[in-house]
């Protein structure tokens, strides 16, 4: 689903909340995480917030080779359980022959594939108001610290980590929280993959302060960044939405605060940070949804060196 037009304006955004997925009681069913593969072995943890309210389910896919010297790299994605769906065993196959690398997927510990109100809470800086008038979000900071003080020391308690060799993957609000870890703890991984960032939330919060202190202060922290973007996402159409409903226009109004290009122009402003090697990826004709696929494939691509399977279906 894409995003909306108000007035003239063009948005470059993420689609509403609820529209992350057409059917949001979706679950994941069976993925390779329950299977035997000859390439990888599949672990499963919790993690627990300190109150015990919130669960993330980890599953790690760990090559069953021998482990470099200096450990396995990893590459971490969130909306974990989603992302399982679109592994298949001949994925796992060539990953094994090329770039061996841990399999961190992030999720919630239930058989959703998406869990939108645990991904709004997790997966933004900011507090934000939304259609329905409720306030919800900023939680972007304590799930940082779930991922460095939680999971990160239970993954390396399991398999030879890498520590030098790390990607974080987000789709949509996933995509927002990359940059706010490039952001805030450029050093926590090397390499930030996000695709169709949710650069409209909070009215846009994310292209004004942040970005700045991050410029002024990264001062040639050496980074790698891939900021993905589907060309469908740059001409929504809306002739399925009803534009008298007043919770349509507050959704319309809310996700304005992204202007048309700013994730290109955002892709040109980081490509002149010292130290930041930025690429700025386009994906022609692609919507918002298929997006999810199409970047965590080229992640793969372009980090661990397998074939592109951005433009295969989902397995």
């Amino acid at each position: 689903m894409a995003m909306a037009i108000i007035a003239t304006t063009t948005l470059l955004a993420a689609p509403p909340l609820a529209a992350q997925q057409r059917n949001p009681a979706q679950v994941i069913g069976e993925t390779v995480a329950d299977r035997s593969s000859a390439h990888y072995r599949f672990e499963r943890f919790v993690v627990s917030s300190a109150d015990g309210s919130r669960r993330w389910r980890v599953n790690l896919g760990i090559p069953t080779g021998k482990a470099p010297a200096a450990g396995f790299p990893a590459i971490w994605m969130l909306d974990g359980n989603a992302a399982l769906i679109e592994f298949d065993d001949s994925v796992l196959e060539e990953l094994a022959r090329t770039t061996p690398s841990l399999l961190v997927f992030v999720g919630y510990d239930n058989p959703l594939r998406i869990d939108s109100p645990a991904r709004t809470r997790d997966y933004t800086p900011f507090a934000d108001e939304g259609e329905d008038g409720t306030v919800s979000g900023g939680g972007a900071n304590a799930f940082l610290d779930v991922l460095e003080r939680q999971v990160r020391p239970e993954v390396a308690r399991r398999a030879a980590l890498d520590a030098s060799q790390q990607t974080l993957w987000g789709h949509s609000l996933g995509g927002l929280f990359v940059l706010h870890a490039l952001y805030t703890r450029a050093g926590a991984f090397q390499t930030y993959a996000a695709a169709s960032p949710s650069l409209w939330w909070t009215q846009g919060a994310m292209l004004g302060a942040p970005e700045r202190q991050f410029i002024a202060n990264n001062a040639g922290h050496h980074a790698r960044l891939l900021l993905m973007l589907g060309g469908g996402e740059r001409t929504p159409d809306f002739s399925n939405r009803d534009m008298g409903n007043p919770r349509v226009q507050a959704h319309l109004k809310r996700i304005s605060g992204a202007p048309s290009g700013a994730a290109t122009a955002l892709g040109t402003r980081l490509q002149q940070v010292p130290g930041l090697d930025t690429e700025y990826i386009e994906f022609d004709g692609l919507s918002h949804g298929p997006m999810f696929r199409a970047s965590l494939m080229r992640t793969l691509h372009r980090v661990a060196g397998i074939g592109d399977r951005s433009g295969e279906p989902r397995p």
